[in-house]
């Protein structure tokens, strides 16, 4: 055994015994021979794919420092939505570098996820309170994301007065890369896209919304309220950008009557990170609870009356509303927003007014010094950035060439003039840095640089004169000590990786290795702005070309492009690239895209929101999908068809054995075929989409490639496309100079874990990663063999295997006994497990995946803990347990319950709590009893102002 080989690392099966003891439980002599049996023979790669030799964890962590040192860090003052921000180091120690929190997934079983749920409760409560606004979600993706959502809630929230009014005004000064997601989203709604100045808008009647910023992209501070009232009189409705530190000091948005705010919480902790990750936000008013896209954050109770923090009104999903959902927003930030949360614990309403004060202090003494030299600074109102006009393209040039000298970088404009914008680390030496650039400019004596006694504030027209974070949270965690205890105390109320498997079907939650993830404290990489300079670049550009490369082998298409920041992103934007590549061809009539029952949930969601008219390809009772339907409705559509969206191996965990005669029809019609990526797990090194003829895929890296989870998010979806798509992939006005089909804020979507996909890759390598994929289908196709006596398996494939996960039969269950899958969920966290993925892609079962990386002794203690849960479902069956008060209908049984003094049910606590012997070694308890989900929608509680604790 090589103990460099990061391959018996990140494998969870690597002793030969334990793999014969599978291969015997399955009924195959080998790994190859069970590949054969799940594989079509006509799908499997002729050659082996060209990758590099794999790296040891020492070489990759060395070449990573390599790259880094490619990369400039200078001090930028560029703005546009990206600002420099210290991460408090118990932050960056206890979050982002926490397994505790990076490897937990989305909280869909609230009772094992309290910590996290609490955190991003803050959340909702900060961006509440300093919008003005009572409801939010817990996160979006980034600030022009948040955008186009916004864009999309007003064209659903239309009066009906305005019910036929197509047209959305968009302010002139909104970031451009805002202005450029909304018109690629609205190009597929019928809504023409109105760009212009707020004061010249005349709120005509053909208008249903408008979009301004606050402060605006020169970071000038405008009065809106006027320009609101106007639109609220006419039932016009109004989004705000607004930045989220100046709303520390500036009146929110929510109090002079905006419908809606969004933006970016990067600055609230998160670096720059070339542009990502970090959270965006949308907030709104009450009422449009049920349009407001994302998850949100409600309480609710347990049967004992105690308060659980749940996800609320989760029916909005859209794999559970299809193609009637009004969002594709799958992955969200919630790793970040937690970190964001974070953050406003740790300083509280006074040291966030700190922040800002200091910001808005420095930004307004830099004006005023900068008017001394003879420099004109054309805002009249401002927080933090400084529009410098009155400037010749060579006097521009001039401060250019001395800034970069002094490793500093400013906004430069096409009219010569300069933007600056200061932030949290902006230092009194920065700003003489900054004088003595515009000084040397103009050849004069450089002024020492002198801050007043206390803190500049803003004109009192626009100062904030609410009060906000007044909660108890917010006042108790100011110091190091007593935030990292809480910190660590919410991590305790949730399970992740790092208390036991999690084996949720579709979301691939394997190792997110240590390695791999030293990237994202790589100062190098972290605190570089997206808009930076190339040449200060070149590590990233790299590293990112390096990955495309390697993703384009990996997939068999060469076109790759790391815009889209979750994989829902990646979904739209390879629909899109289809859209425009129709449209260039002339094919504008095929408006329509066969989606089988089988694929993955999201997909009906993306293909309607790209504005296509859906028809669904049944499938058979064998879980397939039924190709004579499929067949005849592609040819009967022929001339309408524009693609069809497959996920292989499909949602039911098998590979369909006749997918190339699929593929090939929806060629013979004209059309194109996107694959879905969320089971690529399943494909790496043995076959690929290329190969199998597609014409687009999206790679959701937060699965298949190794990216954490985060509780939610980070994600990020590429897309890889064909040679003749290439001229159709997104670009980006800032990074290319001009815009197409733009889907994200940054040119590159979350830049920074991409590189944890990368060292996935170059760490496996071509051996490493078809071990993987072939320990992944050991994996599930042994769990299926210990389960299809009790519970049964719902589908498998051609040849009686399954693919990388499985079905975990459960109506039966429910028809003997009165137990149902959600009972088997709940009771799982008694045995420290988190459940598998609940009644998706069918209802009544479980979908399980175990991933490559969890051992033997793993799944053979998961699989007892089923066999164990087996055996009480019969107890209820049979009449030994009662009918409703059991373990399953009571469970999860929470630590205050099991201690507690007032113990009535007919089995025992150790029953309840300890039915396993290793549990009374390692026991994980939850805080919390069942949630009650009726309750929660029904009584909708989103922050702290609206409670009592």
């Amino acid at each position: 055994m090589n103990t460099n080989d990061f391959t018996i690392r990140h494998v969870g099966v690597t002793n030969h015994d334990d793999e014969q003891k599978m291969l015997k439980s399955i009924g195959v002599e080998s790994i190859d021979k069970l590949l054969d049996k799940v594989y079509p023979a006509n799908i499997r790669l002729k050659e082996e794919l060209d990758l590099p030799e794999p790296m040891t964890e020492r070489e990759l962590i060395e070449h990573i420092n390599e790259l880094g040192q490619k990369n400039k860090v200078f001090t930028s003052y560029i703005g546009m939505g990206w600002y420099d921000t210290y991460t408090p180091a118990v932050i960056q120690r206890n979050v982002l570098e926490n397994p505790g929190y990076y490897t937990s997934y989305t909280p869909y079983q609230a009772e094992v996820s309290q910590g996290r749920l609490e955190a991003l409760f803050n959340f909702q409560t900060v961006i509440t309170e300093l919008t003005g606004l009572p409801l939010t979600n817990c996160s979006l993706l980034d600030e022009a994301t948040s955008g186009a959502e916004a864009a999309s809630m007003l064209l659903n929230i239309r009066s009906r007065k305005r019910k036929n009014a197509n047209k959305l005004f968009i302010a002139d000064d909104l970031f451009l890369s805002t202005k450029g997601v909304i018109r690629t989203r609205a190009a597929r709604w019928n809504v023409e896209v109105v760009e212009g100045k707020a004061s010249d808008f005349d709120f005509a009647e053909d208008y249903f919304g408008a979009i301004v910023q606050y402060t605006n992209d020169h970071g000038e501070i405008k009065d809106y309220k006027e320009f609101i009232a106007k639109a609220k009189e006419k039932e016009i409705k109004v989004a705000v950008a607004a930045d989220l530190m100046s709303l520390v000091l500036l009146t929110p948005p929510g109090e002079i009557g905006a419908d809606i705010v969004f933006g970016s919480a990067q600055r609230f902790g998160v670096p720059m990170y070339f542009g990502g990750p970090s959270a965006g936000y949308l907030a709104s008013t009450d009422e449009y609870k049920r349009v407001i896209p994302g998850r949100i954050v409600g309480i609710s109770k347990d049967p004992n009356g105690k308060n659980v923090f749940r996800l609320a009104l989760q029916t909005r999903e859209q794999h559970i509303k299809r193609e009637r959902a009004t969002s594709n927003i799958c992955t969200a930030q919630a790793l970040l927003a937690t970190m964001n949360s974070f953050y406003a614990v740790y300083h509280g309403p006074e040291g966030l007014k700190d922040i800002a004060g200091r910001i808005h202090t420095y930004a307004v003494v830099l004006s005023k010094t900068l008017a001394k030299m003879g420099y004109t600074q054309s805002n009249k109102q401002f927080f933090d950035t400084l529009y410098i006009t009155g400037l010749s393209k060579d006097e521009q040039s001039k401060i250019r060439e001395i800034a970069l000298d002094c490793q500093v970088n400013f906004r430069y404009y096409e009219d010569g003039a300069i933007g600056i914008s200061v932030d949290e680390t902006t230092l009194l030496s920065d700003l003489g840095t900054l004088y003595y650039i515009f000084a040397t400019a103009k050849g004069i004596e450089v002024p020492t640089p002198e801050l007043p006694n206390e803190y500049i504030q803003v004109e009192e027209q626009f100062r904030r004169a609410s009060d906000f974070l007044q909660f108890e949270v917010f006042q108790k965690y100011h110091t190091e000590t007593e935030l990292m205890r809480y910190i660590k105390r919410l991590e305790k109320r949730d399970i992740s990786l790092a208390q036991s498997m999690i084996s949720l079907g579709s979301c691939t939650m394997k190792l997110n290795a240590a390695a791999e993830l030293f990237i994202l404290s790589n100062p190098q990489f972290a605190f570089i702005h997206p808009y930076a300079p190339a040449d200060q670049t070149e590590g990233y550009i790299e590293m990112l070309d390096n990955t495309a490369s390697l993703l384009g082998t990996i997939t068999g298409l060469p076109g790759v492009s790391f815009m889209p920041n979750s994989g829902a992103a990646g979904e739209y934007s390879g629909i899109r690239v289809i859209t425009e590549y129709l449209k260039a061809q002339g094919e504008t009539q095929r408006d329509l895209i066969i989606l089988p029952a089988s694929a993955h949930g999201t997909n009906p969601a993306t293909a309607s929101l790209a504005g296509y008219e859906i028809i669904i390809a049944d499938t058979d009772a064998d879980g397939n999908i039924d190709v004579d339907d499929f067949v005849k409705k592609a040819t009967d559509n022929k001339d309408r068809l524009a693609a069809t969206m497959i996920t292989y191996p499909s949602t039911h965990g098998i590979f369909e054995a006749e997918i190339r005669k699929l593929i090939d029809t929806v060629h013979e019609c004209g059309a194109l075929v996107y694959m879905d990526g969320a089971n690529m797990n399943a494909q790496v090194g043995y076959t690929n989409p290329g190969f199998m003829g597609a014409d687009v895929c999206h790679l959701n890296l937060h699965k298949t490639f190794a990216i954490p989870h985060g509780g939610g998010g980070p994600g990020e979806g590429p897309i890889c496309v064909t040679e003749k798509l290439k001229p159709y992939l997104p670009s980006h006005a800032v990074a290319y100079g001009h815009d197409f089909i733009p889907v994200a804020a940054a040119p590159f979507g979350s830049a920074a874990i991409v590189g944890i996909t990368y060292a996935y890759i170059r760490m496996l390598g071509r051996e490493g990663l078809k071990r993987a994929t072939s320990t992944a289908i050991l994996n599930a196709n042994y769990m299926a063999s210990r389960l299809k006596d009790t519970y049964g398996i719902t589908y498998s494939g051609h040849t009686g295997y399954v693919g990388h996960e499985l079905i975990l039969e459960c109506r039966k269950v429910k028809e003997m006994s009165g137990i149902d899958e959600n009972d088997i969920a709940k009771r799982l966290m008694d045995f420290n497990y988190h459940a598998p993925t609940l009644s998706f892609p069918v209802h009544g079962t479980l979908m399980i995946e175990p991933t490559e990386s969890e051992s033997l002794a793993e799944l053979d203690r998961f699989i007892s803990v089923l066999e164990t849960i087996w055996d009480e479902i019969q107890e209820v069956a049979n009449g030994t347990a009662d009918k409703e008060d059991n373990v399953l209908k009571n469970a999860p049984h929470p630590l205050y319950e099991v201690a507690g003094d007032n113990w009535t049910h007919p089995y025992s606590r150790e029953k309840a709590a300890f039915a396993l012997p290793y549990l009374k070694d390692d026991k994980y308890w939850t805080n919390v009893g069942r949630a009650d989900n009726g309750f929660g929608d029904r009584n909708l509680v989103a922050t702290y102002s609206c409670c009592e604790f």
